[in-house]
């Protein structure tokens, strides 16, 4: 079923099923449902500001994109964000997840570009954006969501969604105690499920010249 659900999301087809999980009125889009140990919180996903990202987060929520098992070393096809925990808190700033080694250095085995849209900033709390490891172009599958406005990041992180509901959530699971950045009893992200709400966006079809 789950595997239907992701194709179905790839699609662009609306799983009925998941309706219940998104507030009544929700504007068309792509969503991510993040389910954790403290509860569930909702993001929109920036597929058309940000493509790759989302495209990227996406295809590891899913399964459909390749990882690097972090204890076979091998790449897999299997939904990356499924019980895995947030492995590091900035107070008033971002919890971070993404991690499936718990350990925050772990080789996604690869890496996306930055994507930086003009206007979009971290000006407030629940904000989901791409970690990376401070160089340029190193965004790969860890990821974070802002608790805090931290205008410092600007055009740092791709900031690839936005929390519409359930940022309680996301504050509540920043206030464990903490050594260093390092939550002494992590809270969990148990799944992030995808759902599209109305059609997919039109696909550009490519310019021709000279008629080819």
């Amino acid at each position: 079923m789950r595997k239907l659900l992701a194709l179905a999301t790839l699609l662009g087809i609306t799983a009925a099923a998941l309706a219940d999980d998104l507030p009544t009125g929700t504007p068309n889009g792509l969503y991510a449902i993040f389910n954790t140990s403290k509860g569930v919180f909702v993001a929109k996903l920036y597929e058309k500001y940000t493509p790759i990202a989302v495209s990227s987060f996406v295809g590891l929520a899913t399964g459909a994109k390749a990882w690097k098992d972090p204890v076979t070393g091998g790449m897999v096809h299997r939904p990356m964000y499924d019980n895995i925990i947030f492995h590091r808190i900035l107070r008033d700033m971002m919890i971070q997840s993404g991690d499936p080694s718990g350990t925050g250095h772990d080789n996604c085995g690869f890496t996306i570009p930055d994507e930086f849209l003009i206007g979009l900033t971290f000006n407030k709390p629940g904000r989901l954006a791409v970690a990376n490891t401070g160089e340029p172009d190193s965004g790969a599958c860890q990821f974070f969501i802002t608790t805090g406005p931290v205008s410092q990041w600007d055009g740092k992180y791709t900031i690839f969604g936005d929390v519409i509901s359930g940022l309680p959530v996301v504050l509540e699971i920043s206030k464990g105690h903490l050594i260093g950045d390092k939550p002494v009893t992590p809270e969990r992200l148990i799944s992030v499920r995808i759902q599209r709400v109305g059609p997919p966006p039109p696909v550009k079809a490519p310019k021709v010249k000279n008629g080819k």
